[in-house]
């Protein structure tokens, strides 16, 4: 027993020994730091114009995207609404600000969760669990939340990343944390990977090793890292054409199952195709803030967060100063306003970002000097695996279009379904809410309150999964109808526990059929 401890304690200390440094002056640190932070908002600000205005296509060279002087402050006063990548990053910096780095989950998702600003797709879903007393992880949870694989955690997760320098673990912890708040699976995945290429940019100018190394924090069963995986491999292969691993990114990786809105449709949301095109323009951009700016933003779909997670890894990489400034026009001048929904500006998060990296790095056994920090590199590590909707595809599509008054009921055959609709009106700010009995198969499984506010609404009215394979009826009976408020019902989307053949598609379009329903 004793030679054993001893082994043991001899193998601890010999990897000790070995393990590697990095040593920067305070002044690079933050650097780099105010580097992410400023290469995300330019991103975003470049990106915003084209957001989902190309889905499933390329954003071809003859359709230009402007950029000038004064676009930053313009955009930050006049469409303040655009930087949720900032001020939901915020969100959760600010209760490590208020609460320290040991602040509980529970404070980040009650934080975003009465938050003034509106949300969608898993965050949405998320804020409705919370404020319905489902916290975390079951907010996030694929069969609690249909958009746990979403890109909604990959868009927030820069705040992770940036205050773990080198520390790719430690980026890890924080988004189990708060990741799970609001997402699952290759969702979550999408935020530890992005978090992972933030802290390994403070240690290397290499983007190809940073993209290969980052995915290490990733179970490699996963389908997130296989995506991930694919596009390295071609571009390896097609080093000096983007637009060919785009192709083979677009054939392979852009069914999505789990999002409502992406299924059997163009329109996709989903972590892992929206992350290819990160590590697209990363690694095709080859350290040019130029070139990964117009690539990444091309690649189409959510075609503003995705160049600011690109511009902020590669800012970081850089550093602010090393940033063109032809990217840094009017920065200056935007960096004093708070972002909308907060009080803290970039010039904020510069300060309070770098004091949280400080005190993360001595967490972590780092050293913090009088003029350097010294950082032990943590060797990535992958978190656990989990799957969103396993076992579950969508098999059915039934467009219904429908306000529900008094009863709905429709048939189907399969293990799930989800009932897409809605009750609030843009922006509504009623306090009223809808209550609706769900029936399956003759039994009541719940009463669901359905906000009309536009703020607390249920992303959808509806869905239940791994229901036992069969035929199901479902009816929804509404126990207060309302003559100033409209509950309408649009889709139902059916699951089963394999995917269509080409041989038994049942898709059905445009009114083709409709389901078996009555009033």
């Amino acid at each position: 027993m004793k030679k054993t401890f001893l082994l043991i304690l001899f193998l601890t200390n010999t990897l000790l020994a070995q393990q590697k440094t990095l040593t920067l002056s305070k002044t690079q640190l933050k650097d780099k730091i105010k580097g992410g932070w400023a290469g995300q908002t330019i991103g975003v600000t470049f990106g915003g114009p084209v957001e989902f205005k190309y889905n499933g296509t390329i954003i071809n060279e003859y359709q230009p995207i402007q950029w000038y002087d004064g676009y930053l402050k313009n955009t930050m006063l006049n469409n303040p609404g655009l930087y949720d990548d900032l001020y939901m990053d915020l969100t959760f910096v600010d209760v490590f600000e208020k609460e320290g780095l040991d602040a509980p989950v529970e404070s980040h998702a009650k934080a975003y969760a009465n938050a003034g600003y509106a949300l969608w797709h898993a965050n949405q879903a998320g804020r409705y669990n919370i404020l319905h007393g489902m916290m975390p992880p079951a907010s996030g949870h694929w069969v609690n939340n249909p958009h746990a694989d979403c890109i909604d955690y990959q868009i927030e997760c820069d705040f992770a990343g940036l205050m773990s320098p080198a520390m790719p673990n430690a980026a890890s912890k924080i988004s189990d944390k708060i990741g799970h708040i609001m997402n699952y699976g290759d969702g979550y995945f999408g935020g530890v990977y992005l978090g992972a290429c933030y802290t390994l940019a403070f240690t290397s100018t290499d983007i190809k090793y940073i993209v290969s190394e980052a995915l290490k924090t990733i179970p490699k069963e996963s389908n997130y890292y296989k995506c991930i995986a694919d596009v390295i491999k071609w571009h390896q292969m097609y080093p000096n054409d983007w637009k060919k691993t785009w192709y083979l990114l677009q054939d392979k990786w852009t069914q999505d199952i789990g999002c409502p809105d992406g299924v059997f449709a163009p329109f996709n949301i989903d972590a892992t195709i929206n992350s290819a095109y990160v590590v697209l323009g990363l690694l095709y951009g080859n350290g040019d803030f130029s070139q990964t700016m117009e690539i990444t933003t091309r690649c189409g779909q959510d075609a503003d967060c995705n160049p600011s997670s690109a511009g902020g890894i590669l800012g970081t990489v850089l550093g602010y100063d090393k940033i063109p400034a032809y990217w840094k026009m009017g920065l200056k001048e935007a960096e004093d306003i708070d972002f909308k929904y907060t009080t803290i500006s970039l010039a904020d998060v510069y300060e309070i970002g770098t004091k949280h990296a400080l005190l993360n790095i001595e967490r972590n056994g780092g050293k913090v000097l009088e003029d350097k920090v010294i950082i032990p590199i943590q060797i990535p590590v992958p978190v656990k695996m989990e799957k969103s909707f396993d076992g579950t595809y969508p098999i059915d599509k039934q467009f219904v279009n429908k306000y529900l008054k008094d009863e709905y009921t429709f048939d189907f055959e399969g293990t799930g379904f989800v009932v897409k609709g809605e009750t609030a009106k843009w922006m509504s700010e009623s306090t009223f809410n809808f209550q609706v009995e769900l029936y399956l198969d003759g039994n009541k499984i719940e009463t669901v309150a359905l906000p009309t506010s536009f703020k607390e609404r249920r992303h959808e009215l509806f869905w239940k999964y791994l229901l036992p394979k069969g035929k199901h009826t479902v009816k929804l009976k509404m126990l207060n109808p309302s003559e100033e408020h409209e509950c309408r019902i649009t889709e139902v989307l059916i699951y089963g526990d394999s995917p269509n053949s080409d041989s038994n598609q049942t898709i059905y379009r445009f009114g083709q059929r409709k389901p078996t329903a009555k009033k």
